[in-house]
């Protein structure tokens, strides 16, 4: 095991990216968080990056996650990669990410994510399939030949990790547990029992 949680997430992630036609998306996530009362909720959302200080998704700040993530700024992520008997659980604080790096990330998405953004107002109610479509329409028309700017309620949220958990399925339940564990100085890796 690497001394720190980063370059042994980043080994891991090689590996299971690595896997030909095992997984459409590694970098898939579960994503849990809490509302103000604790009240909790999960979703499936996609790591976008990772660093030493933490692991980034995108998302409409005013969406049920992003709400629920800026309220009690606390979250637990989930890579469950079964096909190779592996998961990795992350628990830790949340914190927006800065403007500038919520905007070269917006950059390079997709025309039609980015419009996506504008268009869907995440997790309120519609009225139809056409209310959205109508939506995309007028904002297509909106941003024509021209940039489509970074919406002011949308950006990236970094889960600062204070423990990261590496599990490896083992025979007769013997799994491994191996537990970084965040210190003033620095991590502890621990093992648990499985």
């Amino acid at each position: 095991m690497a001394t720190e949680p980063f370059t042994q997430f980043a080994g891991w992630f090689e590996e299971v990216a690595a896997v030909p036609d095992a997984v459409l998306e590694p970098n898939a996530m579960v994503f849990a968080t809490a509302d103000e009362v604790g009240r909790p909720s999960a979703r499936t959302v996609l790591l976008k990056s990772f660093d030493d200080r933490g692991f980034v998704l995108f998302t409409n700040y005013t969406s049920r996650k992003g709400r629920e993530a800026l309220a009690n700024p606390f979250a637990s992520l989930v890579f469950p990669w079964n096909h190779i008997d592996r998961q990795v659980i992350v628990i830790g604080s949340v914190e927006k990410v800065d403007a500038s790096e919520t905007a070269a990330y917006f950059e390079v998405r997709p025309r039609g994510s980015q419009l996506g953004a504008w268009t869907s107002r995440q997790s309120s109610v519609v009225a139809s399939r056409r209310e959205l479509e109508d939506r995309r329409a007028m904002l297509d028309e909106r941003f024509a030949g021209g940039p489509v700017p970074v919406p002011d309620f949308w950006g990236g949220l970094r889960v600062v990790p204070a423990t990261v958990e590496f599990w490896h399925g083992r025979e007769d339940r013997l799994h491994d547990r191996l537990r970084y564990r965040r210190i003033e100085d620095g991590w502890v890796l621990e093992r648990l029992s499985p």
